[in-house]
């Protein structure tokens, strides 16, 4: 396939809500947490090549380069990936808490990107294709006709065959339902207003993604809208967004999976506005009500963002602050050439046009119902979504040998190319596993009557006689001593479980051991260090290593 001329920007942060298995950030980063046996950082990699993008970089901090660097050369999953190899950016001043926003205006950041651009989380799972997703963008944004500007009635941009010569292109994001029969409990949610585009002359072809795009109106976490509708006593609506779009769509129970397809000029634009902290709230948000709300546009510096000559410094590209995009029509202004574009201009200038604002786009997921499927998209930030992700991973059949009249249109990008890896001779006679939904990594050892359903187990592990596994996550080298019985649990690498021991909804941090016998549900299982003292009571029941944590 063809390069899109796209680049892919992977931002590896931290693992704030997997704290039980990410505590040491520094050995075992959030990119690295398995996801169905691959590195989490695994699957936006995929999704990029899978779409022809070969320039990817990865942004993460110094604190966990060497780590992802290790994986990169070593893991199986990573290594097996296409060439290029992704190039790994850690600028010194990054931290685990640097703003989203904040990274992208980072100078060394910048000066790696020099076209348009894709923005991805590594805890991205998504199985829609992404060329299609490419294909709307274009068709909307950056083919014939499609430049914002042009399309928006501003006929003083330069002429050109599409792209920034025929005018300023917008955004696409991508949201999803986070209800119906692949929900996850708790799961974060935006709240979200789009308005319909309008429907073109010639419908799209069956499988188009176009049905599904809409005008992004506002955007902000569900967090961020309760307290707005506490501080004021219900949820304001400004006049300029009805007078101006008088059919919308408020959507609540979807979540932005952050994927952003950026224009170039975008990253002036987070440049020029220094309080910008996420892309999800400041940049998108902002710019979604900057398209509708008077003035808003002006005070975002968009103005000098298209023009630079209006700004009293120079630009970001050189004297004129234009990038240059390839086309000739962007190396030679071919406007300025013409005495009536000149006068044009002038009349335009003087008249103080209103700043015309280039749309982001929403993609919105169409839901996974009893009768209809839809290729999986999750972001996986919990321990809840981790596992859930996971097993859902797991019930994909394999693309090696599938059963017969398994596949419709062949098999899932992310099913694994067999279900249980692991060497035959290591798996005891008299045990029962459930293969349809379980997944067994090489070098993994199951003892005599063990019985293992729905489950993810990773490589190196050791299944002793007579444990029951339903529905558990199994990172590598993780030990399960005899008898165990295991319902729900996310155990991290290394760790182990005593023998006759019932845990139910549990997580177990990396290396811990809990003892024979134990019995506990819903609870962490973590070693703290440098809390021994003022533990109190808590101390001498953990005996000085660990302690117990309930859901709060």
């Amino acid at each position: 396939m063809p390069s899109p001329g796209f680049q892919a920007i992977v931002l590896c942060g931290p693992g704030v809500s997997l704290t039980t298995f990410t505590a040491s950030p520094e050995d075992f980063p959030k990119a690295l947490v398995p996801i169905a046996n691959r590195p989490m950082v695994w699957y936006p990699l995929d999704w990029c090549y899978r779409m022809g993008i070969t320039n990817i970089k990865l942004i993460t901090p110094p604190s966990s380069a060497a780590a992802i660097t290790t994986a990169l050369a070593q893991n199986p999953h990573l290594t097996s990936l296409p060439l290029p190899k992704p190039d790994l950016l850690a600028p010194s001043s990054l931290s685990q808490n640097t703003p989203t926003a904040e990274i992208l205006r980072h100078p060394e950041i910048q000066a790696a990107i020099n076209g348009d651009f894709i923005v991805l989380p590594c805890d991205l799972v998504c199985g829609l294709p992404g060329e299609s997703l490419l294909e709307a963008w274009m068709i909307h944004q950056g083919g014939l006709g499609g430049a914002s500007l042009e399309s928006e009635g501003y006929r003083g941009a330069k002429m050109g065959l599409g792209g920034e010569g025929g005018g300023r292109r917008g955004g696409l994001g991508v949201w999803f339902e986070t209800k119906g029969e692949d929900s996850v409990k708790g799961a974060e949610t935006d709240f979200v207003i789009t308005t319909s585009l309008q429907q073109p002359a010639v419908p799209p072809p069956e499988g188009s993604l176009r049905p599904h795009i809409s005008k992004l109106l506002y955007a902000t976490t569900t967090d961020t809208l309760r307290d707005i509708t506490e501080e004021k006593k219900g949820f304001p609506i400004r006049h300029g967004l009805i007078g101006k779009h008088g059919r919308v769509k408020m959507l609540t129970t979807h979540r932005d999976a952050h994927i952003y397809l950026f224009p170039y000029w975008v990253l002036d634009m987070i440049k020029r506005n220094e309080h910008f902290d996420s892309i999800s709230e400041d940049v998108v948000g902002w710019w979604a009500k900057a398209g509708w709300q008077e003035g808003l546009a002006e005070k975002l510096r968009l103005r000098e963002v298209f023009d630079p000559t209006h700004s009293s410094g120079e630009g970001r590209d050189g004297e004129n602050g234009i990038h240059a995009s390839g086309n000739i029509e962007d190396e030679i202004d071919l406007a300025s050439m013409s005495s009536t574009n000149v006068s044009a201009l002038k009349e335009r200038e003087s008249a103080k046009a209103p700043l015309s604002v280039p749309p982001f786009l929403s993609y919105v997921h169409p839901t996974t119902t009893a009768t209809t499927s839809s290729p999986l998209i999750r972001r996986v930030d919990t321990p809840h979504l981790l596992l859930h992700t996971s097993l859902h991973l797991a019930t994909l059949p394999p693309s090696t040998n599938p059963p017969p009249n398994t596949y419709a249109t062949g098999p899932s990008p992310l099913s694994h190319s067999q279900k249980i890896s692991t060497d035959p001779s290591l798996i005891a006679p008299h045990t029962n596993i459930h293969a349809p939904t379980t997944l067994i990594a090489p070098n993994t050892t199951v003892a005599t009557h063990s019985v293992i359903k729905s489950s993810v187990i990773g490589a190196n592990c050791v299944i002793e006689e007579g444990v029951r596994l339903t529905g558990c996550l199994l990172m590598d080298g993780v030990t399960v001593g005899e008898k165990a019985v295991l319902q729900g649990c996310i155990l991290g690498r290394r760790s182990v479980v005593g023998k006759a021991s019932n845990l139910k909804e549990c997580e177990v941090q990396e290396g811990y051991q809990v003892e024979e016998e134990t019995e506990a549900k819903g609870e962490k299982m973590m070693v703290f260090e440098g809390l021994e003292e003022g533990l109190g009571e808590e101390e001498d029941e953990a005996g000085g290593e660990g302690i117990l944590l309930g859901d709060e």
